[in-house]
């Protein structure tokens, strides 16, 4: 059998230990022949490969982004989108595709089974807003570097009697902000499930400064306030999966604040840094075992489906299921955190 593995979306700790382990367990136990599909949804479209075996993989485990590069390339807006890629799977001799990715590439990979496409596939999004699975790796990188930021951003705080606003990644699920607010001892922490009212917060920095301590506040990119509840745009521009760009929550709380309170408010915005780089072991961990599992999958002929941690058992979902609905913090997860707050 030969099998076409692809990465799309943005990039993630973790896509070449699920890369590894897919090759080297389908090369080893099956006798599978691969080829990467470049650039994501862009490569089966296309026709974009790259060479991939085992001596493509050594190395790669450790290694942040993905080494089949990724985009956000939709087949589905595109003219005979689909067609293209059952042609170019079919000149390329591909028996079946492992698609690793998050809610849009696997969106397009549940549309592509639909449509007699044998296709697998692998969760992936820092943010950790797939409802299948219980996480998705790149998620703990993400939430460790973004902990790791607000520790040494209280030294600064504290040295300068200063407002600082962490801006992190989340359009509409606050787990980033949440975890790393919580285990870095944030004064406050803002998500998109719950609009934030901005005279409370002012409140709460107030009093966090009357106990002699500078208040650091997380917020999700996609956090927004009750008044005028808009998200806040980079850009007005969209793209191919219809998001917009966002960008600028930060700026324009600290803003806010320093207004209305009088005390000097800084924003810092950890952006890319979140999603690069090294991955943590718990990611390396979770993405061996997806890769390991989604070639159990393809040679099982068990098409249609996507990997799921599932307590600390990796199980097999139908893709609609994964890709139906976001993971959103609940008003209970949220109400934890808030106890810390002020």
């Amino acid at each position: 059998m030969r099998v076409g593995v692809l990465t799309g979306g943005g990039d993630c700790p973790g896509l070449n230990a699920v890369i590894r382990a897919v090759v080297r367990k389908g090369v080893k136990e099956y006798g599978f022949e691969f080829v990467g599909y470049r650039d994501g949804w862009r490569g089966p479209l296309e026709g974009q490969t790259m060479e991939l075996g085992i001596e493509q993989c050594r190395g790669i485990l450790p290694r942040g982004g993905t080494i089949l590069g990724s985009s956000r390339t939709n087949p589905f807006k595109l003219e005979n989108g689909v067609e293209r890629i059952k042609e170019n799977l079919a000149a390329d001799g591909v028996d079946a595709l492992v698609a690793i990715g998050g809610e849009d590439t696997l969106g397009v990979a549940t549309k592509l089974a639909d449509l007699g496409v044998d296709v697998v596939g692998v969760p992936k999004t820092i943010d950790n807003d797939l409802s299948g699975t219980d996480f998705t790796f790149g998620f703990d990188t993400a939430v460790n570097i973004a902990t790791e930021a607000i520790d040494r951003l209280h030294t600064t705080a504290e040295s300068h009697h200063r407002v600082l606003v962490v801006e992190v990644m989340g359009r509409h699920a606050g787990w980033i902000a949440l975890h790393s607010g919580i285990a870095g001892g944030a004064s406050m922490v803002l998500i998109p499930e719950q609009p934030f009212d901005i005279v409370d917060v002012c409140n709460r920095v107030e009093t966090r400064f009357t106990s002699q301590y500078a208040p650091i506040i997380v917020v999700s990119e996609g956090a927004v306030p009750k008044e005028g509840g808009d998200m806040t745009l980079a850009s007005g521009e969209v793209d191919a999966f219809g998001h917009v760009r966002l960008g600028g929550i930060g700026d324009r709380l600290a803003k806010e604040i320093e207004e209305r309170t009088g005390k000097e408010a800084r924003a810092v915005v950890l952006g890319h840094i979140q999603r690069g780089g090294t991955p943590t072991a718990f990611d390396r961990w979770l993405a061996t075992r997806f890769g390991l599992q989604a070639i159990d999958a393809v040679a099982d002929g068990d098409f249609g489906k996507m990997m799921a941690l599932r307590g600390t058992k990796i199980e097999r979902l139908p893709l609609v299921e994964g890709t139906a609905e976001l993971k959103l913090v609940s008003p209970e997860e949220y109400a934890e955190a808030a106890v810390f707050f002020g």
